[in-house]
């Protein structure tokens, strides 16, 4: 199937074939047909199927086909900023030879810059729940132009507590109107809203509500006080590309992007308490190749769409089996492979056996070669089918601490500063990782 099937307007197709999309996902070739009926829409798809431009690309080619007044007609409501901004480049890159604008709505950042933008009359807005509240209260926004409604990641929206100002805002809103509602994961919350604003809707499912198949699981038992030690030397002996490391609070973000790079690691960190500015440099970092590792922490990871991820890093269970789905999101897209790793202490058991139950298969457990557990014995706190060591190959992710010169053969990757570390002046230089080739100029990095 090819994206002119959908007749779009030839504007859209443009824009299409300049960003270099050849082949519609299946949540693009099910989603786009009804949206462009119409109809109001349930999308149950993972983060990296391609759910943006299943509901961009008809939002467009309506606000082309169908003139209306100097007022926003199509809102995106995301739970994060760097979810609203990754919407609203893909709306701006897909529109480009339109005369369709978007703008996005967020706070943590002055709202001088967005009063100056809605000023320009986009017709799509992509807005955060708080800060597009506090605008419409402020009178800077009018939603009654509203012809199409899109609530993306509502999941996420519901864990963050945002629900209430996601009912305030469908209370703005003209009753008569087109509704989307994208999802990767249906808690109950989730129910409740689907019956409440979509009518006479179609469902979308192109999968499982599950980790992507392309991704491999593995367990680490440890205890608390080893997990720091036993992420080191993980990192010491596993070959790997960019790898994104999840917390479960701020200051533990913080601290131990502050620990990697005192281990010359190539760093950053992202976390709700940086200003948009650190947020962004350290999310441009990571995608561009001057990080190697992002540790993040759940709600600040929402929008990080990196192709070449490679692994992805639990050091601290998430709270739900929807935060490992999520989480382990982030890897395994676009039909690539990609590790999911995740340092389980004993209390951790129940959440394993939920996780488990999500993946309807075992997690394989681990134990790391040459590491001391001291009297920890992972083995029978965490009872597997079959416990195994990783094989290394002698291939490293970060090389020897103590003895920074690449292996044999390989090239260093270029130094640079941590960044969302802390406050204060740039911290140490990040030192080379013997396991991966140099990246080449303007090319994506490439693990070992």
């Amino acid at each position: 199937m090819s994206f002119q099937e959908f007749n779009l307007d030839t504007a859209i197709l443009s824009g299409v074939k300049a960003v270099g999309y050849t082949t519609p996902t299946p949540i693009q070739q099910q989603a786009i047909p009804s949206i462009m009926e119409g109809k109001d829409l349930l999308g149950l798809a993972q983060t990296g199927t391609g759910k943006t431009a299943a509901f961009a690309l008809p939002i467009i080619h309506h606000l082309i086909r169908h003139a209306g007044t100097r007022k926003v007609r199509a809102l995106v409501v995301a739970p994060t900023r760097e979810l609203a901004e990754q919407i609203h480049q893909a709306c701006s890159d897909l529109a480009q030879d339109t005369r369709v604008t978007s703008i996005a709505i967020y706070g943590g950042v002055s709202k001088v810059p967005q009063l100056k933008g809605l000023r320009r009359n986009p017709e799509i807005m992509v807005a955060c729940p708080g800060r597009l509240l506090d605008l419409v209260g402020d009178g800077a926004i009018d939603l009654s132009g509203i012809e199409v409604l899109v609530l993306d990641e509502a999941d996420t929206m519901c864990d963050m507590g945002f629900l209430p100002d996601v009912r305030r805002i469908l209370k703005l809103l003209p009753t008569k109107r087109q509704t989307l509602l994208f999802s990767a994961t249906m808690p109950e919350d989730i129910r409740k809203l689907t019956a409440d604003i979509l009518h006479d809707h179609t469902t979308v499912q192109v999968d499982p509500i599950a980790p992507a198949k392309t991704v491999s699981h593995a367990l680490y038992p440890v205890p608390e006080a080893l997990k720091k030690g036993l992420l080191l030397a993980l990192l010491e002996q596993t070959p790997a590309g960019r790898t994104l490391i999840f917390t479960r609070t701020k200051h533990r973000t913080k601290r131990l992007a502050l620990d990697l790079a005192n281990h010359k690691y190539r760093v950053a960190s992202l976390q709700g308490n940086l200003s948009q500015n650190r947020r962004q440099q350290s999310m441009d970092g990571f995608k561009a190749g001057k990080f190697d590792i992002l540790v993040a922490t759940d709600i600040a990871a929402h929008g990080i769409d990196v192709p070449d991820l490679s692994h992805v890093i639990n050091f601290d269970m998430p709270d739900t089996a929807d935060a490992y789905t999520h989480r382990i999101g982030r890897t395994g897209r676009a039909l690539q492979t990609g590790e999911a790793f995740t340092l389980a202490v004993p209390d951790d058991r129940p959440m394993v056996r939920v996780v488990e139950k999500v993946l309807n298969a075992k997690i394989e457990r681990r134990r790391l070669p040459g590491f001391n557990y001291g009297d920890f014995d992972p083995e029978a706190q965490f009872p597997p089918d079959r416990f195994i060591q990783p094989q290394t190959n002698g291939r490293q992710f970060g090389g020897n601490p103590g003895n920074r010169r690449p292996a044999s053969g390989q090239a260093t990757r270029r130094r640079g500063p941590a960044v969302g570390i802390s406050s204060g002046t740039p911290s140490v230089p990040r030192g080379p990782r013997p396991g991966n080739r140099q990246r080449p100029s303007g090319g994506r990095s490439r693990s070992a």
